[in-house]
């Protein structure tokens, strides 16, 4: 469905979803039981969730401002997803990979991505090849390729070995790759993809057009490594109090980090955005 064209924003926000806006039961947190809703189907059962509160904020600031999520998830993994504001007229997926406009895929914006790929790190195969000869089925229980543009692991934390993300990450450093761990997975990602840039063309794209105003402030927020980019390049940003970030202790002079963990942070980030337009 396409979106009617928007008035001029003032305000733009980019934010991650999964333990950001979303949160699975086990993220839940220290409120195991708060008033939530089910934004998320996986073969029949529910799977992600938004506290009430949220999810009204979230439509509200739908209306007001030019949203992005902002995901590292596959286009397929966040189409599951019933997010409370949509249709979105813009979203980034595969961690900056996709740029979905009015839910479908930009050839353009993905085969340029692909060149820069090409021409500036070691192929996602030669990648695959290499992390293969170095896990073991007895910790390393699901290996993924997403959307042709990078790989992850789903780890059983208790036999993962202590030194196994360091050293891949070293392996890939030189070859124009990273490795980051968020919760059970384990991100494999050529330099080149990164939300940040991602969230920049969309901005490009929502000022040519009139939709957002040059002058617009950047509001961002996420958990994870993947987002430490995108959280410094905007005007103000928050993360949660879990994560990866909160466990590596990350901050920048623009970040707020929430007092409340958990989906509780997501209420949390959700009324930040809503004062900072304000």
């Amino acid at each position: 469905m396409s979106r009617k064209p928007l008035s001029r924003r003032e305000t733009l926000i980019a934010t991650d979803l999964d333990r950001t806006m979303i949160y699975s039961r086990n993220a839940f947190g220290a409120d195991p039981n708060p008033p939530a809703v089910c934004v998320e189907h996986y073969q029949g059962a529910p799977l992600s969730y938004m506290t009430i509160a949220a999810v009204e904020s979230l439509r509200t600031l739908a209306r007001t401002a030019a949203v992005i999520p902002t995901t590292t998830r596959t286009i397929k993994q966040f189409k599951r997803i019933g997010l409370p504001g949509a249709p979105w007229r813009y979203a980034v997926t595969t961690n900056g990979g996709n740029i979905l406009h009015n839910g479908i895929p930009d050839t353009r914006w993905r085969s340029t991505l692909d060149a820069r790929v090409r021409t500036s790190s070691a192929t996602l195969s030669a990648v695959n090849a290499e992390l293969l000869t170095r896990i073991e089925d007895s910790w390393a229980k699901k290996f993924r390729v997403a959307d042709h543009l990078f790989c992850y692991l789903v780890v059983d934390l208790d036999h993962l070995p202590a030194d196994f993300l360091a050293e891949w990450d070293a392996w890939c450093r030189p070859r124009g790759w990273s490795a980051s761990q968020q919760g059970r997975k384990i991100y494999t990602m050529p330099d080149a993809v990164c939300k940040s840039r991602a969230v920049a063309e969309v901005r490009r794209r929502l000022e040519l057009s009139g939709d957002l105003d040059d002058s617009a402030r950047l509001f961002a927020a996420g958990d994870g490594a993947l987002d430490a980019e995108m959280l410094r390049a905007a005007h103000s940003a928050i993360r949660p109090r879990h994560g990866e970030l909160e466990q590596l202790g990350w901050t920048h002079p623009n970040l707020t980090v929430t007092a409340a963990s958990g989906i509780r942070a997501g209420e949390e980030i959700l009324d930040w955005f809503t004062d900072a337009i304000n």
